[in-house]
This record gives C-alpha cells, structure tokens and sequence, in this order.
C-alpha cells in the first residue's frame, strides 16, 4: 500500500530508505524547536510582554507550538504533494517577527499579520500564478539556482558547527574558527563526524549521515561527560566560550518526556496591526513576508527536485502545485499557533541525500517531531556539532550541477553567477534569486533578446527591484 501510494518503486526507493531519509531530515532540522523559543520567546512586542502574553518568558509554550505546526505540515506535504521535503518556523522571517514587527505591536497583532501574508500567498497558487511564475524562470537559472543553495546549505553547516565564525573586527567578516584558529572539542566531533560520512559514502555504506550524525552524537555525549564543556554561550551570565558547544550541550538529561501545552494556539489578530501602525507600513510587511516565502521555497523545492532526480528536462518538479500549496498554508498555520510563517527547509537534502525519493520520508520527519513535543529534553541532546556535518556533504552533492549550465552565454552565466555567490554570501536565498532575476532580464534586453524573457519575469524583477529599495521607499514614504 505505501510502495502504491507513494510510488517508491517508481521512484527507485525502498521503504528503509524514505525512513532514514525522513530520520535525517529530522536531526538536521531538529535544532529549529529549540532555536525558535530563544528568537521569538524571548523578544518583548510593542507593549512589553512576551510571547503568550506574559510578563516572563516561556520557552516551553513556543517549542511545543514550534514542534506541533513543522510535525503536521511536514505530513501533509507528503500525504499531499508526495515530495521529500519537510517544513518548520523559517529562520530569518522569525527573526523579522521578532525584532521588526512585533516591536512595533502586540505579538497578535504580529502573528495576524503573517496568517494574512499565508493566505495571500494561498490564493496566489490557487490562482495559478505562483506556479506561472516559476515556469516561467529558465532551466539554468533553476540550476544555478540549486548550486547556490548547496553553496549555502555547507556554509550554514560550517558556521553552525563553529568551524567558520563571525570576526568582530579585521577586514574580512568571517574568519576560521576562533580568530583563525579551531580550538574545543565541539570543533573534533565536527570534523569526526564529517570524515565518518565521507567514508561511509567512499565504501558505499547505506545510511553515511545518519550514522554519522548519531555517533557523532554519543561521541559528544562522552566528551561532555568526561570534560563539562558547557554552552560556546551563556544567556544567564553573558560569558562567551569559544570552545563550547553551540546551541545544544550534549547531556544526557534528567527528564526524558514532558507533556506539551499548546496554548499558544489561535493567538492572533488578522487585521489588529491596522490600528498600531499605518496601512502602507503594514502592506509594506506583508509584501517583504510574502516576496521572501515566495521565492525561497521556489528555490528549495527546485534544489530538493534536481538532487532527488524527480525534475523532468525544462526543470519543473512534480505536483509543483500541491507543494507550493501546502508550503503557503503553513505560512498561514504557523501565523496562526503562534510560532511565525512555517516554510519548506533546505535540509531536507539531507534526507534526499540518504536516498528519500517520496513524500514517506516528510510523513517520517513530521512523525518525529509530533513525537518531540513530548520528547523535546532528548531532541536537545545532539548538538549542531553532530548534525552540521551532513549539510557539508549535501552542500557538496549539490554542487555537482554546476556542470550543466552554459557558461560562454553571459545572458545567462552572470546571473546564473550572481545567483550562486549571493546566497551564501548573504546568508539569503531570495536575495540570490532576485539578483539572478533582474541582472537576466537586464542582459537579455541589452543583448536584443527580450523574446527570451517570460513576460511574468519582467513583472516579478520590478517587484524584487522594490523589494531591494525597501529602504528608501520606507524614508519616501515617512
């Protein structure tokens, strides 16, 4: 019935095979339910309350929300869209929420805000014009644009883990490890676990990352046990520890179930940031919310479908409708709990890495964090360190369709360039995609081609053109 439904015969695949893939998918993205409580759990909206509308934070409340929309949304889109591709709280939007919008408001007011961006971006796939638009961007545009975000998927990997950091002064902005040097413990699990996937993969050994992920693990586990290394960062002190362990601390914990409250569920005003701030700000947030779920999951998806093997030859991805859908409803749905827009996750090339090939794998991802709502203290336990190494390997694998874009036409190698480099360099997909959209259009012109350019291209470049200016238009407008 599984291998009929979700046709992995068909798509070369085994049972085992979606299940570990969807288990990879989960380590490597589990790190959102205890990352998100720490962005927008403890951010104050416009009148100084926390999210739940306490006067202290609750970071319990926001990870079991967190866990609950990703677990459900992940499930749909592989009951509905029967794609390899997992959903959960978007960083950088969350951050957005936090810092950009919910200061100026109540956390309702906020989250209605995100519930509307969801169901504008709904009625635009139910209206056709969501899968119009990426149709209409040319094949190696979608290849290019699939490299960039292997490119950002090891970054993200190697800036998690620690082993490139962020340099509070000098003239370049990262640097290796601390102050070009790899120092702690964390850094030895790290590279322990990259080259135990690297050698799995050489011998050909089923299930490379997720049995590096899960002995990287216990190694850390023994490791904390052994040395107490602590956290690389302490939020009741503020002291910075360049050689500890960043986001999770490898400990076994006291407790392994608790029972979750979903009380921040339904918390939310749809029109009440209308009375806070003026119109144009707020239809302002909602296009900048919108343009950002819009384009990134089109990247994703085109970078989920080249490394499964599931485009056919113009580039377009199967049951392209019912992911766009699903993906803009968990915009909505996470709007609506409480936890910010819910988008498709690039990690989910970690599981396509490990051989998911079907929409089984997302139902296994979506399974494992229902369960983490009660399991969340033993979730907490891997640390980026054990689980960044597998975004290195996918990084790498889908870097190998580079190959297949022309690189003697400028029309379309420069923005295919463009498109590649500023993902990473950004640390922001939907500003690789606009640059790529806008410099192609603008070449194409210049070359005498405009034939070339899908009419919907020279619509959707002005609109990244104002997404770029956003800026400016907020001082124009006051």
């Amino acid at each position: 019935m599984l291998d009929s439904y979700f046709k992995i015969s068909q798509r070369g695949s085994t049972v085992a095979q979606e299940i570990r893939g969807g288990v990879v998918t989960f380590f490597t993205m589990a790190y959102i339910v205890a990352l998100n409580p720490l962005i927008i759990g403890l951010a104050k909206d416009g009148d100084g309350k926390f999210l739940g509308g306490g006067d202290a934070p609750n970071l319990a409340l926001v990870a079991a929300a967190t866990a609950l929309v990703a677990g459900v949304m992940s499930i749909l889109m592989g009951v509905v869209a029967n794609f390899p591709l997992a959903l959960a709280t978007g960083l950088g939007l969350n951050t957005f929420v936090a810092v950009g919008i919910a200061s100026r408001m109540t956390w309702a007011d906020a989250m209605g805000l995100v519930v509307l961006e969801g169901l504008i971006i709904t009625v635009l796939v139910l209206t056709g014009f969501r899968v119009a638009v990426f149709r209409a961007v040319p094949t190696q545009l979608k290849i290019a644009i699939s490299v960039g975000i292997g490119l950002f998927i090891a970054l993200i990997g190697l800036v998690d883990s620690g082993f490139v950091r962020r340099t509070s002064q000098g003239p370049v902005p990262v640097t290796l490890g601390d102050g070009g040097t790899l120092v702690g413990w964390p850094i030895i699990v790290f590279a322990f676990g990259l080259f135990l996937m690297i050698a799995l993969m050489v011998r050909k050994v089923k299930a490379a990352l997720l049995i590096g992920i899960v002995v990287a693990t216990i190694a850390a586990v023994a490791i904390e046990s052994a040395f107490k290394i602590g956290p690389n960062f302490d939020g009741a002190t503020g002291k910075v520890n360049p050689k500890g362990w960043g986001l999770n601390v490898p400990a076994m914990p006291d407790q392994v179930v608790s029972t979750p409250d979903f009380g921040l569920l339904g918390h939310f005003n749809l029109f009440g940031s209308f009375s806070r701030i003026s119109v144009i700000s707020a239809l302002l947030i909602v296009f900048t919310l919108l343009l950002a779920d819009f384009f990134d999951t089109m990247g994703t998806m085109t970078a989920i479908g080249h490394e499964a093997g599931l485009v056919d030859r113009d580039g377009n991805v199967p049951n392209t409708e019912k992911i766009l859908l699903i993906d803009s409803l968990a915009a909505a749905a996470g709007g609506a709990a409480s936890v910010s827009s819910n988008t498709s996750y690039i990690e989910s090339a970690s599981g396509v890495g490990e051989g998911a090939r079907t929409g089984l794998a997302s139902v296994v991802t979506g399974i494992c964090f229902l369960l983490t709502t009660f399991l969340a203290p033993l979730v907490a336990i891997i640390p980026y360190e054990a689980a960044t190494p597998a975004l290195v390997i996918v990084g790498f694998l889908m870097m190998t369709g580079i190959k297949n874009i022309d690189w003697n036409d400028l029309g379309i190698s420069i923005p295919a360039f463009l498109t590649i480099i500023l993902m990473p360099f950004t640390y922001n997909i939907t500003v690789g995609i606009g640059a790529g959209f806008v410099t192609y259009v603008v070449i194409r012109f210049l070359q005498g081609r405009r034939s070339e350019i899908h009419p919907l291209l020279f619509l959707v470049s002005g609109l990244f053109m104002v997404y770029f200016l956003t800026s400016p238009i907020n001082t124009w407008i006051g």
